[in-house]
């Protein structure tokens, strides 16, 4: 006899999300009530999260991702509650596929908040990989996604160069850096998002570093420099703060060819 079971119902883009920012943020109970309310509260007002979903820039199937300053691991378990969600059926026509096999390495060279990512998403059944080490001096293994999110205004220019360079290497043909910045040409926006960066960084208990900025051109120039195809997107955040998502593309192997051909 046929299955007379019904289909599962396919959310609407908005149901679906809070499905996805529910399931993202219930690991961290285990973590204390601080941090699960931390993770609800950027979940739901810092679009990034959900742009990774509904754009696909994850890629689909089994993607190797690395987070770089990871912090309490959030990115290790939206990708698991993405792959529980889409294996339900429950996964929006209209968005491109999630990753269904995710390899998560993540990064952080901060005690607290690497703590809380092992207490958070370790026992995860994606089984991520968490790594306590500085971006300047950490292995980065070959990846498919390489996320760096708010983070490499931590180290100087140079310093910069050097991780985008060794992001880079780390990257299959055809894999994809998301690197997120702030845009110091907009100095009202950039100034708000440096204090807001570092009010949060004292809440946690952690020293306050300089930062680096750069403006927007500069970091496209950057990147292109490096060899990847760079396209801006405004993350949205409120304003007043100036962030922007590069998608930074590294050529597959037949680009690579042509362009090695006489």
């Amino acid at each position: 006899m046929p299955d007379a079971r019904p289909l599962p119902k396919i959310p609407t883009p908005d149901a679906a999300w809070r499905e996805l920012h529910h399931a993202a943020s219930e690991p961290y109970r285990q973590a204390g009530q601080l941090s699960w309310h931390f993770v609800r509260g950027r979940l739901g007002r810092d679009p990034v999260f959900r742009m990774l979903a509904e754009r696909g820039l994850l890629g689909g199937g089994a993607v190797r991702l690395l987070d770089i300053g990871c912090g309490q691991g959030l990115l290790a378990s939206l990708a698991e509650a993405m792959r529980v969600q889409q294996a339900a059926g429950r996964w929006p026509a209209a968005w491109p596929p999630a990753p269904d096999a995710p390899d998560y390495t993540g990064i952080e060279s901060a005690p607290r908040e690497a703590e809380h990512a092992a207490a958070a998403v370790g026992a995860l059944a994606l089984r991520p990989r968490l790594v306590r080490g500085d971006m300047r001096e950490t292995v980065f293994p070959p990846s498919d996604r390489v996320i760096l999110f708010d983070a490499l205004h931590y180290v100087d220019l140079p310093a910069q160069e050097a991780v985008l360079a060794r992001a880079r290497d780390a990257l299959a043909p055809g894999g994809r850096l998301l690197l997120r910045v702030g845009d110091a040409a907009c100095r009202r926006g950039f100034t708000v998002s440096q204090w807001v960066d570092r009010t949060v960084t004292r809440v946690r208990g952690q020293t306050v570093a300089p930062t680096w900025g750069r403006p927007l051109a500069d970091w496209v120039a950057l990147l292109q420099g490096l060899g990847f195809a760079v396209e801006p997107l405004p993350t949205g955040r409120s304003p007043p703060l100036a962030s922007v998502l590069l998608v930074a593309d590294r050529p597959g192997p037949h680009a690579a060819r042509a362009a090695a051909a006489p």
